[in-house]
């Protein structure tokens, strides 16, 4: 299918379209005439991508996700222990943030917030 109906099809924009090849998570067949021709398999993988995104995945995880996930023995599993590396990072990073709201806070107010504690 050709770059408009893979457009309609997913609700994405043509230059979406484009920067998601650009970035490698797509890979277009080019037709004698130059038009790039996506396969039906492009419509099921870019609803992964979005909802990857959606879930803080960034672009670099989901094309390295998805080649392992595309030949792992039971993907289902394997998602799985990605969301909970997701988890597992998120957490820490929350952890992170809770301790530099703490150290904000106790600079509020004390003259000179920007002095070392």
């Amino acid at each position: 299918m050709r770059i408009g109906e893979l457009a309609e099809r997913t609700g994405l924009s043509r230059d979406a379209l484009r920067f998601y090849e650009r970035a490698g998570l797509l890979a277009p067949h080019r037709l004698p005439n130059g038009y790039r021709d996506f396969p039906p398999e492009a419509v099921p993988w870019l609803r992964y991508v979005r909802t990857a995104q959606a879930l803080g995945f960034s672009l670099a995880e989901i094309a390295r996700t998805g080649a392992e996930l595309s030949v792992a023995p039971d993907a289902a599993e394997q998602l799985s222990e990605l969301f909970r590396q997701k988890i597992a990072l998120i957490d820490a990073r929350t952890a992170e943030l809770a301790a530099l709201r703490a150290d904000l806070a106790e600079r509020v107010g004390t003259g000179c917030p920007l002095a070392p504690s």
